[in-house]
């Protein structure tokens, strides 16, 4: 192993903002891929002397497949991208809209554990809106492949930009990390925040406003 692979994974660094996919990542029927990884997970708990005709853990291989396929992991494939209809801001509302505290499930690349934690998205309309749950189901496609939280955050801005066609979109996420609380350190108290501000949301001033907002407490 490469001195410095280790090193790459526990800083979670991303090489790109773009997820590493092979050309015929797309090659393979869900099906075949659900065959391939209940065999790949069967040996994984064989090696570790798991005994796999126990009633508990027979079907842990195909549950983990499965899950990895249809569930975890479903945002690598583009067909389940959410459709990008936006409306007219019929309203000519021109203060930036936030949608706060998303619900965050996601998995580090680099161990295969869960991200756990909440994104907060903001941008600012140059004419067109976009529909509230369109922020949610954006942020829970990108988050459903194996991921770096700095790559994530970029591809949640760089997604609403092409969207809305504006670069006024802001986005930050906290989130803890168990390849940090469980193992390692294992300190279970820390978590990450990274940001990625694009536009008017560079300026210090708007900024300032966007994380204002969604430190606000929510009393309803």
């Amino acid at each position: 192993m490469n001195p410095s692979d280790d090193f790459i994974g526990e800083n979670h660094l991303s090489t790109s903002a773009k997820t590493p996919l092979r050309a015929d990542a797309f090659s393979l029927s869900d099906e075949e891929k659900i065959a391939r990884i209940q065999k790949s997970m069967a040996d994984i708990m064989e090696t570790l002397g798991l005994d796999l005709t126990d009633d508990s853990l027979k079907g842990t291989p195909l549950r983990v497949a499965k899950a990895y396929v249809k569930e975890l992991f479903g945002g690598l494939d583009p067909k389940r991208c959410p459709s990008s209809s936006t409306f007219e801001n019929n309203y000519h509302y021109g203060e930036m809209l936030i949608e706060k505290n998303i619900v965050l499930y996601s998995t580090c690349e680099h161990h295969f554990l869960p991200i756990v934690g909440r994104a907060h998205v903001g941008y600012i309309s140059n004419g067109r809106v976009l529909g509230l749950s369109k922020m949610n189901r954006i942020v829970d496609y990108f988050a459903r492949r194996p991921q770096v939280q700095e790559r994530l955050t970029m591809q949640i801005v760089q997604e609403m930009q092409r969207i809305l066609g504006t670069e006024d979109v802001a986005c930050v996420i906290d989130a803890k990390h168990l390849c940090v609380n469980s193992r390692g350190i294992r300190d279970i108290e820390s978590s990450t925040v990274t940001a990625e501000y694009g536009g008017k949301f560079q300026d210090p001033i708007v900024r300032k406003e966007f994380l204002e907002y969604i430190k606000m407490e929510t009393k309803y």
